[in-house]
């Protein structure tokens, strides 16, 4: 999977113009791959920026980890294999599509368009609706006319469209912008409605006409051709580019390779020579691709030894606790317990009575089988480790708050805590967060110290110095 990287790392590191700036587990690191990451790593966002040496150390214990992923051989799993895939060919597949590929596509959008449109172009309308309801009763559809007939009888006296439309009008859409419908072309309304509003000419208004949503009165506004394709060519371009039509162009492309090829190349194969190709000539791709694949091998290896590792390991967690109690004391006590409601008083006790013989982390589920089940809610609790602030009803109640001011939960009138007042933590549990990344930090300092132990890395101080300092 990485024989495309190296490979194209081992064309650049040869280049005069891009000496060796390091070397680290027996890989040659050229100048440009420092670059790369560095600057990305340092820009002008970033708030705690590092100089090219202080980067360094940082940027070896990457290089080492990734080594250890590489020498673990996760980058030949099939999770691995699957999702840096992915990643390279959303990079890679966009490449296959020309500017004019883009042009031919948008000249098929516009054909299709003309074609739909026909040789009757596009009317501007207006119109006024009188809905008639299905199957409605011969009195209500004589309504609906006699309605109809006197808007017309008044338009015809000179009464204003656009007012009677914005005031009248049953098209709730319409009616808001005095009864404008826009540019229509043939196949886009029913029959009815289109053969009366093509019949007319520019500013003319018609008879009422039936159609399966009513009466209408149609007022034609203007009549043209679809304009040239340079006219609408930025907007089809936009609109294609919006809707992933690179991808959709790419992928047909690389579907007809697949099949010229007879068998002799998997798709896989072929955006893999694709990749090799862009790495030999484009520095940003090549990098780019190269981190991910790089990242995703960091990733999971992190994950092994440090992330997953602390997280999950409850030993080693309570073990370093145990070890570091000191680091985690508190300004002041903390009130491990719940916040709760109720419905009837009875429920205070048969709440207490329920947890006090339970572990802590056990209390959730014990009061939702004993007082929400079956759809039915006796209960509204809120529990945790809290100090003074974080909860009206505990500040009010255990820290004994004169102002604390606490807010009704409708529905459940009663209100009562239960738990304890500790001063300062008591295992693990009580500063979890605090703990896993101590313990993270600790499990990352002796896996990169063993690193070292293990790896061997030189650096040349003499092209150290010329980062960013090169024509």
């Amino acid at each position: 999977m990485a024989a495309w990287l190296l490979n194209a790392l081992t064309i650049t590191a040869q280049t005069a113009s891009d000496p060796i700036i390091m070397t680290v587990a027996g890989t040659a690191v050229p100048r440009s791959e420092f670059e790369y990451s560095y600057n990305k790593n340092n820009t002008d966002g970033v708030i705690d920026k590092k100089s090219v040496e202080e980067y360094v150390d940082l940027f070896v214990n990457y290089k080492m980890k990734v080594k250890a992923a590489l020498d673990a051989r996760i980058d030949t799993t099939q999770a691995f294999l699957t999702e840096f895939a992915q990643y390279r060919d959303q990079q890679v597949l966009p490449t296959l599509v020309t500017d004019d590929d883009m042009l031919a596509e948008a000249h098929k959008v516009y054909d299709q368009t003309v074609e739909s449109i026909g040789p009757d172009g596009l009317i501007s309308l207006a119109h006024i609706l009188i809905r008639i309801p299905q199957k409605a009763s011969e009195d209500v559809q004589q309504q609906a006319k006699v309605r109809i007939d006197s808007i017309y009888g008044a338009l015809k006296a000179g009464a204003d469209f656009e007012k009677l439309a914005k005031d009248l009008s049953q098209d709730p859409g319409s009616a808001r912008r005095g009864g404008l419908l826009g540019w229509v072309s043939r196949n886009q309304t029913v029959k009815e409605f289109e053969d009366a509003a093509f019949a007319l000419q520019p500013g003319e208004m018609s008879k009422p006409v039936l159609s399966p949503f009513g009466w209408h009165i149609i007022l034609m506004k203007e009549r043209k051709q679809f304009e040239p394709f340079d006219f609408h060519k930025d907007n089809i371009l936009k609109f294609l580019e919006q809707r992933g039509a690179r991808n959709s162009i790419a992928d047909q492309k690389i579907n007809a390779m697949v099949k010229s090829a007879d068998g002799a190349l998997t798709r896989d194969q072929l955006l893999a020579q694709r990749a090799d190709s862009l790495a030999d000539v484009d520095m940003s791709m090549r990098y780019l691709i190269k981190e991910y694949h790089d990242g995703l091998l960091l990733y999971e290896i992190s994950n092994q030894h440090v992330w997953d590792k602390a997280a999950k390991d409850e030993a080693a967690l309570d073990n370093y606790f145990k070890k570091n109690k000191s680091k985690y004391k508190w300004d002041e006590p903390r009130f491990k317990g719940m916040a709760y409601h109720v419905k009837v008083q009875s429920d205070v006790k048969a709440v207490a009575d329920c947890v006090k013989k339970l572990k802590f982390d056990d209390w959730n589920e014990a009061l939702r089988k004993t007082f929400n089940n079956d759809s039915i809610l006796r209960i509204r609790v809120e529990k945790g480790l809290f100090k003074k602030g974080d909860n009206k009803l505990i500040d009010r109640e255990v820290f004994k708050v004169a102002d604390a001011k606490v807010d009704s939960v409708k529905g459940f009138p009663i209100d009562a805590t239960y738990g304890k007042l500790i001063k300062a933590p008591q295992s693990y549990a009580d500063v979890r967060g605090l703990v896993t990344a101590d313990l993270q930090d600790e499990l990352e300092r002796e896996w990169v110290a063993e690193l070292r132990r293990r790896y061997t890395f030189t650096v040349n101080e003499d092209v150290l110095k010329t980062v960013n300092k090169h024509e």
